[in-house]
């Protein structure tokens, strides 16, 4: 019989430890929700980058994209059908004066994306004060006519318009003449119509007094906030990432965008000129380098605005008489 010897006796001791001790499962990634606020668009590239390029996974994160609905993102985080979602600067603003529990967590764009449009090549319009009288073609917000007033009112005329509700194309409208202006998202509807070659003249809001906004956000809620900060913290890290990637690398990001719209994106062209629009623009990324971060100063100047013109109202619909503590709308904790 043949003897162990004495090396050959620890590592079968050794072995048979190894053997005897329970196994663990690793940890399984945590679920987090997104609802989108359209369709996909260049506005989500740094949530699609992030999905494809693993950067949710490496943090332990199972992301879901939920599909837009007619219900706003907002509504739906505050509400707990979603944990993040894409929105604007004033619809968080007025949502969270009426009691929603909803908070901006990621500045997505840096500075204005949205401008006042008309056909081009009118003489009768050189500025917003020639608008007096005409027909704005509007979409519903309670803040829509607040905005144009003002414009008007900050060039030197009475800010007397009036407001039919679009039923087609904003463009369409403006070709057929059934309404005098409107309002765009210049690095989306903007681009694609020069890429279709359509004449348009277009104001920027911040030349004519509007406070400047960080146009879109992402948001969270203080309840999701409590309760899975750190996973909240991992998701917005994330997703900084893939915003960064994506100015970084945005043909790469635009295929990722493509590829993960499922369909929903086929003008690859539309694509990669918005994306390119919103490098050159720093939008994505402020000039001074700034990515993700929401600006403290553009949210107290746009909430002003709002509780001046009344748009800011509470649960009961009546106007805010006190003007609220705006730093308690938004965080930038999660990228520190």
């Amino acid at each position: 019989m043949l003897l162990l010897t004495r090396r050959q006796t620890i590592f079968a001791a050794i072995a048979a430890s190894l053997a005897s001790r329970p196994t663990f499962a690793q940890s399984a990634p945590a679920k987090v929700r997104i609802a989108l606020d359209w369709t996909p668009n260049t506005n989500h590239i740094g949530i699609y980058v992030a999905k494809a390029k693993g950067f949710y996974a490496d943090a332990g994160l199972d992301v879901e994209i939920l599909p837009f609905t007619d219900t706003s993102a907002g509504t739906l985080v505050s509400n707990g059908v979603a944990d993040f979602g894409i929105s604007s600067e004033i619809e968080t603003l007025t949502q969270r004066a009426g009691g929603g529990d909803v908070k901006m967590v990621y500045g997505v764009v840096q500075t204005e994306t949205a401008r006042l449009i008309f056909k081009g090549g009118r003489d009768d319009i050189k500025s917003p004060k020639d608008l007096d009288g005409k027909t704005y073609g509007g979409f519903g917000g309670t803040w829509e006519s607040a905005l144009i007033s003002a414009m008007i009112r900050n060039d030197g005329g009475k800010g007397d318009v009036k407001t039919v509700t679009l039923g087609t194309s904003a463009y369409e409208a403006l070709d057929n003449g059934s309404i005098d202006f409107t309002l765009e998202i210049y690095t989306w509807e903007g681009i694609a119509a020069e890429l279709e070659n359509r004449k348009i003249g277009r104001f920027h809001y911040s030349d004519y007094g509007i406070p400047d906004e960080q146009t879109t956000v992402i948001v969270s809620s203080d309840a999701y906030l409590s309760a899975s900060r750190e996973h909240a913290r991992a998701f917005i890290q994330a997703t900084r990432k893939g915003y960064a990637y994506s100015v970084d690398h945005p043909d790469e990001a635009c295929d990722l965008l493509i590829s993960g719209s499922n369909g929903a994106l086929m003008n690859t062209e539309l694509v990669k000129a918005s994306q390119k629009a919103l490098i050159e623009g720093h939008f994505l990324k402020s000039e001074a380098g700034v990515i993700g971060r929401l600006d403290p100063a553009k949210a107290e100047a746009l909430g002003g605005f709002l509780m001046e013109n009344g748009i800011l109202v509470d649960a009961n619909g009546a106007a805010l008489k006190e003007k609220p503590d705006f730093s308690t709308y938004y965080t930038n904790e999660l990228l520190d």
